[in-house]
């Protein structure tokens, strides 16, 4: 099969030259040939073997497919596995697996070129927790069976809360006893210990079991149950107030840790009824949960009992300031005279025995306490020095205010505690001043006679030019006497307006017409200067006041408009057959309406806080997601975007927050066992609790729920509706697939959809009949007996009876012999018997169900013989 094709030269081959030879080979049979060619030089034999291969795949493949570790969130996720072609002919191969983890393999089967590479798709479902260690066998044309390992690690998305220094898994943290009005803060470590990215909230649980509001833990049971006034009080309460979280939501990347810090915050409640006392001790037990936003995360909250939440106990006590004062709250000082000073010695007394207390005096007129600032530890006393030095005299009665200090949350840097006065006692100081009497020394006079004197000019008091007073002056009120008036103006108007003497440079400006001027005593009539160019004509002040009078009657006419329609909206209101005709005030008591109430009523329609660091309310949301909040609507929604409202709500990008009051599923969708070439239809919820509209986008690529309509809803505020989804089977077997969609174009998530493609089935009642005679019937009548034929699938199910014919016949019968069962109904065949003298006793039939099963009926007679 070779040949060798080669001219050897006549002469020497020189050194330098060559001598080229061909060596064909023609393979006349599918084998691989190996020869040998001699080539001899002179007195030297060398051998070249000669090999010839015939052309052939070569094909290689991976061993193992490795999906890592990822998050049982129902989601099916896909990997491939190349099947390279070495060799210079096409290679088949052909997959097969008989496990039930993967779902999904393709191709199973195929040709790769030579010198190309052939990629087969794996799927896997996220649907459980499991390790995941499956083999698939690969036959590989001219390498035989090979094995192929699919590995994963299908984790739960877990979110743990740690201590920052210990690194330890945190349940509760303890805040210990903190001042009303005060703030503690506390920082936490949140924790994604899962392989991918993840979208967390924070929910204040005020509704929880074992969550206390301001209650007095160390009171006995008894006496905390007879407490119902506080609870009462405490029940509608804002709880949010109470706790900050900063940040509130976020996301964490896949085994990242995050700081958060925690400020508590209590707020004193007072009880409805009964004497409040100021130095009780509040206790505070309120739970926190950080749960998974996004996606169906809050669906799978709302619906599994929230698998992926992490809840963090948080107690803590608000506690009064007790600071007593003694000699207090009034301090009586000794009277003194000026430049004199009295001073009171007072003691501070901190009776709380749990916390310290800082202390600073405002700075006040003629009263100074040494120290003005300080800090008492709890339990113990200070001693502080009021003094009173007056700079003048009289009584001096001041309230002294006493800021206790305490650590405030920053409004603009919520993560800085401020330092600030949290509380303000009173105190009175009361202090006297007395003037000295002063001994009036007289001197005698020189001889000049001083500009005071006494009535004989001889002694002069020393001294009493310090004190001088100006000398009393007679003043004479013009409007009230006539002394200078004129006699021809004796009778003028008293409505006249006065002009004073200074006035002569604004007497010629432009005056009002309807007033006059007179002089202040004579009461002379004043020169007043009217301008023409600058005053009203009389037409003009005729049609001035016109309008005005116009505007004023219509301004009259719309209010006794309104008042008539809300006259007669009050009657409609009460004029019915409910109101049994009661007046207010007579002897009925109004029912106490508190600000709990209103608040009640307001949580329904209230929007909650837009504050990034204020926290979600678990009362709120379960308000807002009530039946009478969100309203339901079936149809009528637009596909896109509309109106202007519409376009800008539906391309907001929403927050952690927002996306956690959107509840879109239910995440896995289980249609049972659906027909083939049938169709089965399932409810996919939304619900939207926000206040602004969002759009909804679905994308299938799946054939089985191409029929799925709409695919794109643009949902309301406050609104619930929901998106039909389709399945039709065209292949027989278990169906698992996902289907995707968006909020607002931007925020994905995913359902998994599963099902069982099964063909149509019939069911029998019994597959036995015994026919029994009719009571009251003559013999040798028929015997008659039912069965019920039951369709347990959703698609009609077409059937007929045949009878099974021995070689004695048969008697029986049945009626309908053929027909349609609908789906899920039932249909009642009867069996009937003919006696005769050779018929048999038992028979059989088959109930054949197209495309579907068959099914076996015995049939038997009970015959009595009388005699």
């Amino acid at each position: 099969q070779f040949k060798l094709i080669v001219e050897n030269p006549e002469k020497l081959v020189a050194p330098g030259l060559e001598v080229t030879a061909f060596v064909e080979y023609c393979p006349d049979s599918a084998e691989d040939v190996e020869d040998r060619m001699l080539l001899l030089v002179e007195d030297d034999i060398i051998g070249i073997p000669l090999l010839g291969l015939i052309p052939s795949c070569h094909l290689e493949i991976e061993s193992e497919i490795n999906f890592g570790a990822v998050i049982a969130n129902s989601k099916i996720i896909s990997k491939k596995i190349s099947i390279a072609n070495h060799g210079l002919s096409s290679g088949t191969f052909k997959i097969s697996y008989d496990g039930a983890v993967l779902l999904n393999i393709e191709p199973t089967s195929g040709v790769v070129e030579p010198k190309s590479v052939e990629r087969v798709k794996v799927d896997i479902c996220t649907d459980v927790p499991r390790i995941i260690k499956e083999v698939m066998k690969v036959e590989l044309e001219g390498h035989g069976c090979t094995q192929v390992w699919v590995k994963a690690a299908v984790v739960e998305q877990v979110l743990k809360v740690l201590g920052v220094s210990c690194g330890n898994i945190l349940e509760c943290i303890n805040f210990g006893p903190v001042y009303f009005g005060c703030s503690k803060t506390e920082q936490i470590s949140l924790y994604n210990e899962s392989p991918e990215s993840m979208n967390w909230v924070a929910v204040l649980e005020d509704n929880a079991l074992g969550g206390e509001m301001g209650t007095g833990l160390q009171k006995s049971a008894d006496a905390a149950l007879q407490d119902l006034s506080l609870k009462n009080s405490t029940r509608h309460a804002d709880v949010s107030t109470l706790i900050l979280c900063i940040p509130s939501q976020g996301t964490l990347l896949p085994y990242e840790k995050s700081l958060v810090t925690l400020c508590f915050s209590p707020k004193k409640f007072k009880r409805d009824s009964g004497v409040n006392d100021p130095s009780l001790k509040q206790d505070y037990v309120l739970f926190l949960r950080f749960e998974a936003a996004g996606n169906n995360a809050a669906y799978l909250q709302a619906l599994m009992n929230r698998p992926h939440d992490t809840e963090l106990a948080l107690t803590g006590s608000g506690v009064p300031v007790m600071l007593t004062f003694n000699p207090g709250p009034v301090i009586n000082f000794m009277n003194c005279f000026p430049g004199e000073q009295t001073q009171v010695l007072c003691t501070l007394k901190n009776e709380s025995e749990s916390l310290p207390i800082t202390f600073s005096f405002r700075k006040t007129a003629h009263f100074n306490i040494s120290p003005k600032k300080g800090k008492i530890r709890e339990g113990s006393a200070k001693d502080v020095i009021f003094t009173f030095s007056p700079h003048q005299i009289g009584t001096f009665e001041v309230k002294q205010v006493v800021d206790i200090i305490g650590t405030i949350l920053e409004k603009n840097s919520l993560r800085i505690l401020k330092t600030k006065s949290i509380h303000q006692i009173y105190l009175s100081c009361i202090g006297v001043c007395k003037s000295k009497r002063k001994n009036i020394i007289f001197k005698v006079n020189p001889g000049i006679t001083p500009m005071i004197s006494n009535e004989t000019g001889q002694f002069v008091a020393d001294g009493t030019g310090q004190y001088t007073d100006t000398a009393p002056v007679a003043i004479l009120k013009s409007t009230q006497t006539q002394i200078h008036t004129h006699q021809t103006n004796r009778g003028c108007k008293s409505d006249a307006l006065t002009a004073f003497p200074n006035d002569r440079a604004a007497s010629i400006r432009p005056g009002e017409w309807n007033k006059t001027y007179r002089t202040i005593f004579t009461k002379t009539d004043r020169y007043n200067y009217i301008d023409p160019e600058f005053t009203y004509t009389d037409s003009e002040r005729r049609s001035k006041e016109a309008h005005k009078e116009y505007y004023t009657d219509f301004i009259s006419s719309l209010r006794q408009r309104r008042l008539q329609r809300d006259a007669s909206r009050q009657f409609h209101i009460y004029n019915n057959s409910v109101s049994i005709g009661l007046k207010p005030a007579e002897g009925l008591v109004s029912p106490k309406i508190s600000v709990a109430d209103f608040h009640k009523e307001k949580l329904e329609f209230e929007m909650l806080p837009s504050d990034e660091n204020c926290l979600l309310n678990s009362q709120i949301l379960a308000t807002i997601g009530s039946k009478s909040s969100v309203k339901e609507i079936w149809s009528g929604l637009n596909a896109m975007p509309s109106s202007i409202q519409e376009k800008e709500d539906c391309s907001l990008t929403l927050t952690s927050k927002q996306l956690h009051q959107i509840l879109i599923g239910p995440p896995t969708m289980d249609f049972g066992d659906v027909c083939l070439y049938s169709t089965a239809a399932r409810k996919l919820h939304i619900i939207n609790k926000l206040l602004v509209h969002i759009w909804i986008q679905v994308e299938i690529k799946t054939d089985e729920l191409q029929q799925t309509s709409p695919l794109s809803q643009v949902v309301p505020p406050r609104t619930k509706t929901h998106i039909p989804i389709v399945f039709e089977p065209n292949t027989l077997g278990m169906f698992k697939r996902s289907f995707t969609y968006t909020i607002n174009n931007q925020h994905p998530g995913h359902v998994l959809v599963v099902a069982k493609a099964v063909p149509v089935e019939l069911q029998l009642s019994a597959e036995e009949v015994i026919l029994n005679p009719i009571p009251g019937y003559l013999a040798g009548t028929e015997f008659r007996s039912t069965v019920s034929i039951c369709n347990p699938r959703n698609h009609p199910a077409a059937f007929t009876w045949k009878p099974v014919v021995t070689d004695r016949g048969t008697a029986f019968s049945i009626q309908p012999a053929k027909g349609f069962v609908e789906a899920y109904s039932d249909l009642e065949c009867e069996v009937v018997w003919q006696p005769g003298f050779n018929s048999p006793e038992a028979g059989e039939f088959n109930l054949r169900v197209h495309k579907g099963n068959t099914i076996k009926l015995k049939c038997f007679v009970k015959v009595r013989i009388h005699t």
